[in-house]
C-alpha cells in the first residue's frame, strides 16, 4: 500500500533542498509497511525548478517510487492539485505545499488517523500570524459565509494541507468542472472527516504567489461555484426594492390629492436613480459571473496541458 504525496510547485527552486531534506525525515518516520509516492507537478516554473528537480532523480528515487509532471505553462494550483491527483497511484494522498509551510513532520500523524478510519484528515490552521488584519478578516469571514450559502460543512480556517483516502480522490476526479475550489470539493464528497491543528510556519524561500487580489478572485471562484445564493439574495432585494418603489408612490400620490402638487427635489432624484443603476449593474455582474463559468465549461478545454511526464 502506498501513500502518494502531491506537491505542485511554481517558482520553487530554493525550496527544493530543505524539502526533499524534509521528505527523508518523513520516509524514516512513516510505517514500514505503507510505500511512499512523490508526485511533483511543475506549474509553469520561470525560475529552472523542473530542471532542478530532474536533476535531484537519485534522492528522489531514495524516498520511493516519483513522479515529475511538468506543464507547458502557469494553469495556477487547482489544476496542479488536480494533474497530480490524476497521476496519483496510492491508497491515499496528502497534498502539501513546496515551501514547507505544510509540515511534512505531521503527515505521520495524519497517516495514523487514516488508518483509524477518518478518510479526509484536514490541517487546520490554530492562528494567522504571518497574515495582515484584512487577510485574516477575510479569510475569517469567507469560511463563515461559504459554509451559509453553500450548506457544506467545509472545515474552517483548513488550508489545502489534508490527506485524502482513495475513494475520495476518485470521488474528486469525478468532478472535472473548470473552476475549481478544492477545499469545496473535499467538503462536497463528504466522508468521515477529522482536523488536525497545526501552527504554518513561515516559507523555507521565495514568496508566495498568491497576493490578496488572487486570493479574492479565488474566493469569489468558490463562493459561485457551490452556490446559487448570490442570485437568490439578489431576487429578494429586488422585491425589497420594488415594494420600496411601489410604498414611496403611494405616499406621494396620497399627498398630491391632499396638500396638491409637491415637486420633489433634484438631489434626491439623482441620488435614487444613481442608487437603482448601480444596484442593477451589480445585479448584471452577478449574472455575467455565472455565465462566464458556463462559457468556460461548454468549451470543455483540457484543465492542463503536460510538457513532459519524468518518472522513477
Amino acid at each position: 500500500m502506498a501513500l502518494s504525496l502531491v506537491i505542485p510547485c511554481f517558482n520553487e527552486r530554493d525550496s527544493l533542498g530543505p524539502l526533499l531534506q524534509a521528505l527523508g525525515q518523513l520516509r524514516r518516520q512513516l510505517p514500514a509497511d505503507l510505500a511512499l509516492e512523490v508526485v511533483l507537478v511543475d506549474d509553469g516554473s520561470r525560475d529552472g525548478t523542473a530542471e532542478a528537480l530532474r536533476q535531484q532523480a537519485p534522492a528522489l528515487a531514495a524516498l520511493g517510487r516519483w513522479q515529475l509532471l511538468e506543464l507547458s505553462r502557469n494553469f495556477g494550483k487547482e489544476a496542479a492539485l488536480l494533474a497530480g491527483l490524476d497521476h496519483a497511484t496510492g491508497a491515499a494522498a496528502v497534498l502539501l505545499d513546496a515551501d514547507l509551510q505544510d509540515p511534512p513532520e505531521l503527515i505521520p500523524a495524519m497517516v495514523a488517523r487514516w488508518r483509524e478510519g477518518h478518510q479526509v484528515v484536514n490541517g487546520v490552521r490554530r492562528q494567522r500570524r504571518g497574515d495582515g488584519w484584512a487577510k485574516r478578516l477575510t479569510a475569517h469571514w469567507f469560511y463563515r459565509v461559504f459554509r451559509a450559502t453553500s450548506h457544506l460543512d467545509i472545515r474552517l480556517d483548513a488550508s489545502d494541507f489534508r490527506l485524502i483516502d482513495r475513494t475520495v480522490i476518485d470521488a474528486i476526479l469525478s468532478c472535472r468542472e473548470r473552476v475549481r475550489f478544492s477545499k469545496g470539493f473535499v467538503a462536497w464528497a463528504g466522508f468521515s472527516q477529522i482536523d488536525l491543528p497545526y501552527d504554518r510556519p513561515a516559507r523555507e524561500a521565495g514568496r508566495s504567489a498568491f497576493g490578496f487580489w488572487k486570493l479574492w478572485n479565488y474566493a469569489l471562484d468558490g463562493l459561485f461555484s457551490f452556490s446559487t445564493a448570490p442570485l437568490r439574495i439578489w431576487t429578494y432585494l429586488g422585491t425589497a426594492v420594488a415594494l420600496l418603489s411601489v410604498s414611496y408612490t403611494v405616499v406621494i400620490v396620497l399627498r398630491a390629492l391632499m396638500g396638491g402638487i409637491d415637486v420633489p427635489g433634484y438631489a434626491s432624484i439623482v441620488a435614487i436613480l444613481t442608487f437603482l443603476g448601480g444596484m442593477q449593474m451589480v445585479g448584471m455582474g452577478l449574472i455575467g459571473e455565472y455565465v462566464g463559468r458556463i462559457y468556460l465549461e461548454v468549451k470543455q478545454r483540457p484543465h492542463y496541458v503536460l510538457r513532459r511526464h519524468d518518472s522513477g
